[in-house]
């Protein structure tokens, strides 16, 4: 399941940046005095009582100027507003309530999101300032002291962030359509592939590409079951992305592959693989989604009977680190085979869901270290106490050993392999996580 948004909001100069990197744990936003230095979205994962959610940190919100940076900015935070589930104001203790703050403040009461009033730069442990009162013109409810460079109050912050975050449920509900999102680079027919299954125009097609800016959801039902389909932008290289808009599409693609459960990676077939085939592939990938390779406009391909074989092998090369997926060719023209398309939709949607008891796993770990022994180094040898499975989307197995070290990487993936073998998980990546213990005397 997709993970809830958060998006840190204010005039410029109040903190953001700062606050931001305190939550997230690491520096992934510039910080300088000047205003205006955060001038794009900045995305970070967070963690808070166990709930994790996705953090975005936006350029400075400034209501009244016509500058053209600054409007752009104004513009990023309104689009991250947008697609919230939860909103963090912040503003500035020692400026007090500013006339911007009461324009951002109207904006967010007019949005209809759940806010949290931050007001930053309260460094002083103690007593609740005088000067706090003032926040509550704002009608926001009640404002929140923080420092966001020393951190205090910020558990208090995240208590009530976590308190307006809608619980997500951990598994899809049984009957509930399945979110797929088509994601590739632009011109790869991702449009035509929805309105192909659509049976209607209901997303814009051209030759132009980059026509498609937003990520739009298209409900499918047939015989293989319901279907969301979320069409994304084409992602281009970065040093393509010149528009502002493209920056949103980038971000909007990423969001999309977040809240989808399988990912079509569309190719082209008279392109080829390309170098951003992989980076966008990558992107799924290390989300943990299901992934099905889709090669489009195949029936613009001249074939013999040996054609298919030998695109399968190279595309199967350069998709080495993905193994897993499997590999389709399909005309979203001629409607040839998307049909199958469905049928592997449902398919690595269910395992991705798998879940393997802790028994089954174990006699397969018996089986596989009896067959290839563990690795030794000077003299000690690697011992796997057992296996377990911690979680689904993606099937996540946890190994109990004597050394973390002697756990090669090639040994991990020989593990790996074993169970794919046996329980299938195709068209979905599986990790495995090492805990180290003692060995029992």
């Amino acid at each position: 399941m997709a993970k809830p948004v958060v998006a840190i909001v204010g005039r410029p100069n109040v903190g953001k940046s700062t606050l931001f990197n305190k939550l997230v744990g690491s520096r992934l936003s510039i910080v300088d005095d000047t205003p205006g230095v955060t001038r794009d979205r900045i995305y970070g994962d967070c963690e808070w009582l166990g709930r994790q959610f996705l953090l975005v940190d936006t350029g400075g919100i400034e209501p009244f100027s016509d500058d053209i940076i600054l409007s752009q900015m104004r513009r990023q935070a309104q689009l991250a507003v947008e697609t919230a589930d939860v909103i963090v104001f912040v503003t500035n203790l020692r400026d007090g309530v500013m006339p911007a703050d009461q324009e951002v403040a109207d904006m967010l009461q007019r949005s209809g999101k759940p806010v949290v009033l931050c007001v930053n730069k309260c460094d002083t442990v103690g007593r609740v300032p005088m000067e706090l009162y003032e926040f509550y013109n704002l009608g926001l409810g009640d404002p929140m002291p923080v420092s966001s460079i020393h951190g205090h109050g910020t558990g208090d912050l995240l208590d009530a962030v976590l308190e307006l975050i809608p619980r997500f449920k951990e598994a899809e509900e049984e009957g509930e359509a399945i979110k797929v999102a088509i994601i590739g680079k632009p011109n790869t027919g991702k449009s035509s592939l929805v309105n192909a299954v659509a049976g209607e125009e209901r997303v814009i097609v051209s030759d132009i590409a980059g026509t498609t800016r937003d990520a739009t959801d298209t409900e499918v039902e047939n015989e293989h079951g319901k279907f969301v389909l979320i069409d994304t932008a084409g992602l281009r290289r970065k040093s393509k992305v010149d528009e502002s808009i493209e920056k949103y599409a980038v971000i909007r693609a990423k969001m999309a592959v977040e809240r989808a459960a399988v990912c079509v990676i569309m190719l082209d077939a008279t392109e080829g693989f390309t170098e951003q085939d992989s980076k966008v592939a990558g992107l799924a990938h290390e989300a943990g989604k299901a992934c099905i390779i889709a090669v489009n406009k195949w029936d613009l391909v001249e074939k013999d009977g040996k054609t298919m074989d030998s695109y399968r092998k190279d595309l199967m090369n350069d998709f080495a680190f993905m193994s897993y997926a499997p590999i389709i060719f399909i005309s979203a023209k001629t409607g040839q085979r998307l049909d199958r398309l469905f049928e592997l939709i449902k398919y690595t949607d269910n395992q991705n869901a798998m879940r393997i008891s802790t028994g089954k796993l174990n006699e397969v770990l018996a089986f596989a270290t009896a067959r290839v022994q563990p690795p030794t180094d000077k003299g000690r040898r690697l011992k796997i106490y057992y296996i377990t499975q911690a979680s689904t989307r993606p099937p996540t197995f946890v190994c109990f050993v004597n050394s973390k070290e002697l756990f090669h990487y090639s040994y991990q993936r020989y593990i790996e392999n074993q169970i794919r073998e046996v329980f299938g998980l195709e068209g979905t990546p599986v990790r495995i996580v090492v805990r180290e213990r003692e060995e029992k005397q």
